[in-house]
C-alpha cells in the first residue's frame, strides 16, 4: 500500500504527550492480537515501518494536552504518518499527524462491549476516522454479531457488509485491502491479492520447520 505525504503540525516538545492510561483488566488482546503475532504479521504486510503505524492500546485524541475524550482502540493502523513522533508521544494526536488513524478495531470483553458499540463508534466517528471494526469472539454473546464494521460515509458510519457461510464470518476493508474473518472464535486477515490468510506465529513456525525436514529429508 502506497504511503500518504506525511503531514506535522507541531512538535513533540511543543505539545507534550498524552497521560498515562490505567491497564486493561482482561486477555483480549493478548489472546487474539500478540500470541498470534498479528500486530509483526501486519506491520510486516504494509512496510514501511517509519510511515505506516500498526500498535495496540494507543490513546488517540485531537490533541495530547486533552484529557477528556481519549479513545484507546485495541488495534490502530495509519499510514503516511510519523510514527516516531506517535512513539514519543505515547498517543495519536490527530493536530499534529494532521489525519485520523485509517483503521481501528476493538475486541470485545465483558466490560467494554456495550460502550464499543456506542460511545466509542461514535467517538471514531467524531474524530474522522474512516473504518471502524469490531470482533467478538464469542460470536454475538458480546456483541450483536461476531463481527461488524463501519465506513465513514458523508460524516456518519455505515456498516460494512459482512458474509457468512454459517460456520465464518467476512467483511472486507477497504482502507486496509484486507478481509477480516471470524473464524472459530478466531480473528484471521485474508489477503485477497494473494489469496491466503496472513500467517500466525505458530503458522510460521511450523512453516519454518517443514522446509527443515524437507532439506533433510
Amino acid at each position: 500500500m502506497t504511503s500518504k505525504p506525511i503531514r506535522q503540525t507541531g512538535t513533540v516538545a511543543e505539545s507534550g504527550t498524552f497521560p498515562d492510561v490505567p491497564p486493561r483488566d482482561d486477555t483480549q488482546n493478548p489472546l487474539y492480537l500478540y500470541l498470534p503475532g498479528y500486530l509483526t504479521t501486519l506491520r510486516r504486510h504494509f512496510g514501511s515501518p517509519e510511515t505506516n503505524l500498526v500498535l495496540s492500546e494507543l490513546p488517540l485524541g485531537h490533541s495530547p494536552r486533552q484529557r477528556r475524550g481519549i479513545l484507546i482502540p485495541d488495534l490502530t493502523v495509519a499510514f503516511g504518518v510519523d510514527v516516531d513522533a506517535i512513539i514519543a508521544q505515547w498517543g495519536y494526536a490527530i493536530e499534529v499527524q494532521g489525519k485520523p488513524p485509517d483503521f481501528v478495531l476493538e475486541i470485545a470483553s465483558t466490560t467494554t462491549a456495550r460502550n464499543d458499540e456506542s460511545g466509542k463508534r461514535e467517538g471514531y466517528s467524531g474524530y474522522g476516522v474512516p473504518e471502524y471494526w469490531r470482533f467478538d469472539p464469542t460470536g454475538g454473546q458480546r456483541y450483536q454479531q461476531g463481527l461488524a464494521g463501519d465506513r465513514l460515509s458523508a460524516g456518519t458510519y455505515q456498516p460494512v457488509t459482512i458474509d457468512t457461510d454459517g460456520f465464518r464470518h467476512w467483511g472486507h476493508s477497504s482502507v486496509l485491502g484486507l478481509t477480516l474473518c471470524w473464524e472459530d472464535g478466531q480473528l484471521r486477515w485474508w489477503d485477497p491479492i494473494a489469496r491466503r490468510y496472513l500467517a500466525t506465529h505458530d503458522e510460521e513456525a511450523e512453516g519454518r520447520l517443514a522446509e527443515q525436514r524437507a532439506r533433510i529429508a
